[in-house]
């Protein structure tokens, strides 16, 4: 089964999850505010996709950190992600042809 990760929220999640439902595709969407994800999973996502294009840097979320924060987040990506789930770029697709962050059309289509 394909697991979407999304927010609800976000108007480009909303997008890709109507392509899946209109193929028809066995899949499961998860709301990352409504879901936390585990230390497991996000590694796993910060190990595929580094920290620098997991985390949304143009995101309001970014924009409310501190300075700190924001200066060490190459270190801390996994905590700041676990405090502040809308950090996090989305969607993230996690089916049989891999992981996929984002709503390029073609890597949507290759998990359809």
């Amino acid at each position: 089964m394909i697991k979407i990760y999304h927010l609800k929220s976000c108007d480009s999640c909303r997008k890709v999850l109507k392509v899946f439902k209109a193929a028809g595709a066995d899949y499961a969407a998860i709301d990352v505010r409504e879901t936390p994800l585990s230390v497991d999973i996000l590694s796993r996502f910060l190990d595929n996709f580094g920290w620098e294009t997991l985390i949304n840097r143009r995101s309001t979320t970014w924009r409310g950190l501190s300075e700190d924060e924001k200066s060490s987040a190459g270190d801390n990506a996994l905590s700041l992600l676990q405090s502040y789930p809308a950090l996090m770029k989305r969607p993230v697709i996690d089916g049989p042809a891999g992981l996929t962050l984002g709503t390029a059309k073609a890597d949507i289509e290759r998990h359809l």
